[in-house]
Protein backbone atom coordinates (compact mmCIF):
# COMPACT_ATOMS: atom_id res chain seq x y z
CA UNK A 1 0.00 0.00 0.00
CA UNK A 2 3.00 2.46 0.59
CA UNK A 3 4.17 2.25 -2.59
CA UNK A 4 1.15 3.29 -4.35
CA UNK A 5 0.81 6.23 -1.60
CA UNK A 6 4.25 7.30 -2.60
CA UNK A 7 3.19 7.00 -6.49
CA UNK A 8 0.36 9.03 -5.51
CA UNK A 9 2.37 11.75 -3.57
CA UNK A 10 4.48 11.87 -6.25
CA UNK A 11 2.07 12.80 -9.02
CA UNK A 12 0.58 15.19 -7.16
CA UNK A 13 3.47 16.53 -6.76
CA UNK A 14 3.93 16.58 -10.54
CA UNK A 15 0.52 18.05 -11.15
CA UNK A 16 1.28 20.68 -8.67
CA UNK A 17 4.27 21.93 -10.47
CA UNK A 18 2.82 21.71 -14.23
CA UNK A 19 -0.54 23.68 -12.58
CA UNK A 20 1.56 26.48 -11.46
CA UNK A 21 3.60 26.39 -14.49
CA UNK A 22 1.07 27.40 -16.73
CA UNK A 23 -1.46 29.09 -14.25
CA UNK A 24 -3.15 31.46 -17.26
CA UNK A 25 -4.27 28.14 -18.60
CA UNK A 26 -6.43 27.47 -15.24
CA UNK A 27 -7.64 31.26 -14.91
CA UNK A 28 -8.64 30.82 -18.30
CA UNK A 29 -10.59 27.48 -17.64
CA UNK A 30 -12.22 28.98 -14.69
CA UNK A 31 -13.66 32.47 -17.18
CA UNK A 32 -14.48 30.32 -20.00
CA UNK A 33 -16.48 28.19 -18.27
CA UNK A 34 -18.21 30.61 -15.94
CA UNK A 35 -19.29 32.90 -18.51
CA UNK A 36 -20.38 30.05 -20.59
CA UNK A 37 -22.95 29.24 -17.90
CA UNK A 38 -23.51 32.95 -17.71
CA UNK A 39 -24.13 33.35 -21.09
CA UNK A 40 -26.55 30.62 -21.23
CA UNK A 41 -28.70 31.38 -18.44
CA UNK A 42 -28.53 35.58 -19.29
CA UNK A 43 -29.74 34.53 -22.72
CA UNK A 44 -32.47 32.10 -20.70
CA UNK A 45 -33.40 35.35 -18.40
CA UNK A 46 -33.84 37.22 -21.32
CA UNK A 47 -36.23 34.87 -23.19
CA UNK A 48 -38.28 34.14 -20.54
CA UNK A 49 -39.01 38.02 -19.53
CA UNK A 50 -37.42 40.13 -17.07
CA UNK A 51 -40.53 38.98 -14.11
CA UNK A 52 -39.17 35.16 -14.65
CA UNK A 53 -37.76 33.61 -11.17
CA UNK A 54 -36.31 30.18 -12.48
CA UNK A 55 -36.18 29.01 -8.19
CA UNK A 56 -35.02 25.72 -7.99
CA UNK A 57 -34.97 24.49 -11.46
CA UNK A 58 -31.98 27.35 -11.46
CA UNK A 59 -30.32 25.62 -8.79
CA UNK A 60 -30.58 21.76 -9.96
CA UNK A 61 -29.28 22.98 -13.52
CA UNK A 62 -26.51 24.89 -11.40
CA UNK A 63 -25.81 21.35 -10.00
CA UNK A 64 -25.47 19.44 -13.40
CA UNK A 65 -23.34 22.28 -15.25
CA UNK A 66 -20.76 22.20 -12.46
CA UNK A 67 -21.09 18.39 -12.32
CA UNK A 68 -20.42 17.90 -15.96
CA UNK A 69 -17.48 20.73 -15.59
CA UNK A 70 -15.87 18.14 -13.11
CA UNK A 71 -16.36 14.92 -15.04
CA UNK A 72 -15.18 16.32 -17.97
CA UNK A 73 -11.75 17.21 -16.19
CA UNK A 74 -11.64 13.37 -14.83
CA UNK A 75 -13.42 11.88 -18.21
CA UNK A 76 -10.42 13.82 -20.58
CA UNK A 77 -7.51 13.24 -17.80
CA UNK A 78 -6.64 9.68 -18.82
CA UNK A 79 -7.37 9.72 -22.28
CA UNK A 80 -5.08 12.98 -23.30
CA UNK A 81 -2.69 11.65 -20.97
CA UNK A 82 -1.95 8.61 -22.94
CA UNK A 83 -1.72 10.66 -26.07
CA UNK A 84 0.88 13.69 -24.57
CA UNK A 85 2.88 10.83 -23.32
CA UNK A 86 2.92 9.12 -27.21
CA UNK A 87 3.26 11.84 -28.61
CA UNK A 88 6.42 12.89 -26.67
CA UNK A 89 8.01 9.28 -27.40
CA UNK A 90 7.61 8.78 -23.51
CA UNK A 91 4.84 6.17 -23.13
CA UNK A 92 6.95 2.60 -23.68
CA UNK A 93 8.70 4.26 -20.56
CA UNK A 94 5.83 5.08 -18.46
CA UNK A 95 4.91 1.66 -18.57
CA UNK A 96 8.11 0.29 -17.86
CA UNK A 97 7.21 1.43 -14.37
CA UNK A 98 6.77 -1.13 -11.65
CA UNK A 99 2.92 -0.08 -11.18
CA UNK A 100 0.67 -1.66 -13.48
CA UNK A 101 -0.63 0.85 -16.29
CA UNK A 102 -4.07 0.83 -14.74
CA UNK A 103 -2.38 1.85 -11.08
CA UNK A 104 -0.27 4.58 -12.44
CA UNK A 105 -2.82 6.42 -14.77
CA UNK A 106 -5.24 6.17 -11.88
CA UNK A 107 -2.80 7.71 -9.53
CA UNK A 108 -2.19 10.45 -11.69
CA UNK A 109 -5.87 10.91 -12.38
CA UNK A 110 -6.64 11.56 -8.40
CA UNK A 111 -3.67 13.47 -8.00
CA UNK A 112 -4.95 16.35 -10.91
CA UNK A 113 -8.47 15.50 -9.49
CA UNK A 114 -7.27 17.22 -6.26
CA UNK A 115 -6.32 20.06 -7.84
CA UNK A 116 -8.93 20.40 -10.37
CA UNK A 117 -11.80 20.23 -7.61
CA UNK A 118 -10.37 22.90 -6.52
CA UNK A 119 -10.71 24.59 -9.75
CA UNK A 120 -14.39 23.42 -10.05
CA UNK A 121 -15.32 25.03 -5.91
CA UNK A 122 -14.08 28.19 -7.39
CA UNK A 123 -16.23 27.91 -10.54
CA UNK A 124 -19.38 27.43 -8.55
CA UNK A 125 -18.72 29.96 -6.19
CA UNK A 126 -18.77 32.46 -9.51
CA UNK A 127 -21.49 30.99 -10.64
CA UNK A 128 -23.75 30.90 -7.30
CA UNK A 129 -23.08 34.82 -7.11
CA UNK A 130 -23.77 35.56 -10.54
CA UNK A 131 -26.88 33.89 -10.47
CA UNK A 132 -28.47 34.14 -6.86
CA UNK A 133 -28.95 30.69 -6.58
CA UNK A 134 -28.62 29.26 -3.07
CA UNK A 135 -27.43 25.51 -2.46
CA UNK A 136 -27.07 23.02 0.45
CA UNK A 137 -23.95 21.58 1.27
CA UNK A 138 -24.76 18.73 3.94
CA UNK A 139 -22.17 15.98 4.35
CA UNK A 140 -24.63 13.63 3.02
CA UNK A 141 -23.64 14.47 -0.30
CA UNK A 142 -20.34 12.80 -0.33
CA UNK A 143 -21.82 9.25 -1.00
CA UNK A 144 -23.59 10.70 -4.54
CA UNK A 145 -20.47 12.44 -5.21
CA UNK A 146 -18.22 9.30 -5.13
CA UNK A 147 -20.69 7.43 -7.13
CA UNK A 148 -20.64 9.75 -9.87
CA UNK A 149 -16.82 10.15 -9.56
CA UNK A 150 -16.70 5.96 -9.51
CA UNK A 151 -18.18 6.48 -13.10
CA UNK A 152 -16.39 9.20 -14.26
CA UNK A 153 -13.01 6.95 -13.87
CA UNK A 154 -15.17 4.30 -15.22
CA UNK A 155 -15.79 6.57 -18.66
CA UNK A 156 -12.19 7.73 -18.06
CA UNK A 157 -10.44 4.32 -18.59
CA UNK A 158 -12.92 3.42 -21.51
CA UNK A 159 -11.49 6.38 -23.30
CA UNK A 160 -8.24 5.83 -22.37
CA UNK A 161 -8.50 2.37 -24.05
CA UNK A 162 -9.79 3.92 -26.96
CA UNK A 163 -6.68 6.36 -26.83
CA UNK A 164 -4.49 3.29 -26.76
CA UNK A 165 -5.87 1.40 -29.41
CA UNK A 166 -6.63 3.99 -31.96
CA UNK A 167 -4.54 6.92 -31.12
CA UNK A 168 -6.75 9.69 -32.14
CA UNK A 169 -9.78 10.35 -30.06
CA UNK A 170 -10.73 13.92 -30.13
CA UNK A 171 -14.14 13.88 -31.91
CA UNK A 172 -14.87 11.34 -29.78
CA UNK A 173 -13.91 13.24 -26.82
CA UNK A 174 -15.94 16.14 -27.88
CA UNK A 175 -19.09 14.00 -28.50
CA UNK A 176 -18.56 12.15 -25.23
CA UNK A 177 -18.86 15.64 -23.27
CA UNK A 178 -22.67 16.04 -25.05
CA UNK A 179 -23.45 12.85 -24.25
CA UNK A 180 -22.30 12.92 -19.96
CA UNK A 181 -23.87 17.01 -20.02
CA UNK A 182 -27.45 14.81 -20.79
CA UNK A 183 -26.64 12.52 -18.35
CA UNK A 184 -25.44 14.92 -15.56
CA UNK A 185 -28.10 17.44 -16.31
CA UNK A 186 -31.05 15.40 -17.43
CA UNK A 187 -33.63 14.89 -14.04
CA UNK A 188 -33.98 11.55 -14.48
CA UNK A 189 -35.62 11.13 -10.88
CA UNK A 190 -38.31 13.38 -12.06
CA UNK A 191 -39.30 11.08 -15.25
CA UNK A 192 -42.31 8.94 -14.89
CA UNK A 193 -43.17 5.50 -13.93
CA UNK A 194 -40.94 2.89 -15.93
CA UNK A 195 -38.62 5.73 -17.41
CA UNK A 196 -37.57 7.08 -14.22
CA UNK A 197 -35.78 3.85 -13.52
CA UNK A 198 -34.24 3.40 -16.78
CA UNK A 199 -32.98 7.12 -16.32
CA UNK A 200 -31.91 6.09 -13.07
CA UNK A 201 -29.66 2.82 -14.57
CA UNK A 202 -28.01 5.45 -17.03
CA UNK A 203 -24.06 6.18 -15.99
CA UNK A 204 -23.79 8.51 -13.19
CA UNK A 205 -27.65 9.54 -12.99
CA UNK A 206 -28.45 7.84 -9.94
CA UNK A 207 -25.71 9.82 -7.83
CA UNK A 208 -26.35 13.40 -9.82
CA UNK A 209 -30.50 13.03 -9.48
CA UNK A 210 -29.51 12.56 -5.54
CA UNK A 211 -27.22 15.36 -5.41
CA UNK A 212 -29.93 17.38 -6.91
CA UNK A 213 -32.30 15.98 -4.08
CA UNK A 214 -30.19 16.95 -1.05
CA UNK A 215 -28.51 20.33 -2.52
CA UNK A 216 -31.68 21.61 -3.98
CA UNK A 217 -34.88 20.01 -2.56
CA UNK A 218 -33.48 19.57 0.95
CA UNK A 219 -34.80 16.12 0.78
CA UNK A 220 -32.81 12.93 2.84
CA UNK A 221 -30.74 10.17 0.80
CA UNK A 222 -33.17 7.45 -0.40
CA UNK A 223 -31.43 4.36 0.47
CA UNK A 224 -32.30 2.20 -2.83
CA UNK A 225 -31.26 5.10 -5.29
CA UNK A 226 -27.74 5.45 -2.96
CA UNK A 227 -27.07 1.56 -3.32
CA UNK A 228 -27.94 1.73 -6.70
CA UNK A 229 -26.15 4.68 -7.52
CA UNK A 230 -23.29 3.42 -5.76
CA UNK A 231 -23.85 0.38 -7.34
CA UNK A 232 -23.80 1.82 -10.98
CA UNK A 233 -20.64 3.74 -10.01
CA UNK A 234 -18.67 0.59 -8.94
CA UNK A 235 -19.91 -1.37 -11.99
CA UNK A 236 -18.44 1.34 -14.74
CA UNK A 237 -15.52 2.22 -12.98
CA UNK A 238 -14.41 -1.91 -12.40
CA UNK A 239 -15.82 -1.99 -16.28
CA UNK A 240 -13.32 0.68 -17.09
CA UNK A 241 -10.78 -0.78 -15.31
CA UNK A 242 -11.34 -4.18 -17.22
CA UNK A 243 -11.19 -3.23 -20.76
CA UNK A 244 -8.17 -0.54 -19.58
CA UNK A 245 -5.76 -3.78 -18.70
CA UNK A 246 -7.30 -5.57 -22.16
CA UNK A 247 -6.36 -2.90 -23.81
CA UNK A 248 -2.66 -2.41 -22.56
CA UNK A 249 -1.74 -6.05 -23.25
CA UNK A 250 -3.55 -5.84 -26.76
CA UNK A 251 -1.51 -2.61 -27.86
CA UNK A 252 1.45 -4.26 -26.33
CA UNK A 253 0.72 -7.69 -28.34
CA UNK A 254 0.53 -5.18 -31.34
CA UNK A 255 3.47 -2.92 -31.02
CA UNK A 256 1.94 0.08 -31.19
CA UNK A 257 2.09 1.94 -27.55
CA UNK A 258 4.78 3.90 -28.93
CA UNK A 259 3.03 5.25 -32.51
CA UNK A 260 0.37 8.05 -33.10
Amino acid sequence: MMPVIHLFWAELKRAWIQYIRYPAEALGGILITTFFFYALFAGAQYVAGPASQFGKRLDAVVIGYVLWTLVIFVVNDIALNLQVEAQTGTLEQVLLSPFSAATLFLARACASLVLRFSIVVVILGVILLLTGSRLRFPPALVLPLVSVVLGAYGFSFLLGSAALIWKRIQQLLIISQFGLLFLLAAPTEEWPGSLRWLGQSLPMTAGAGLLRDVMVREAGLDPVRLIMALTSGVFYFGLGLLTFRRAVRAAKRRGILGSQ
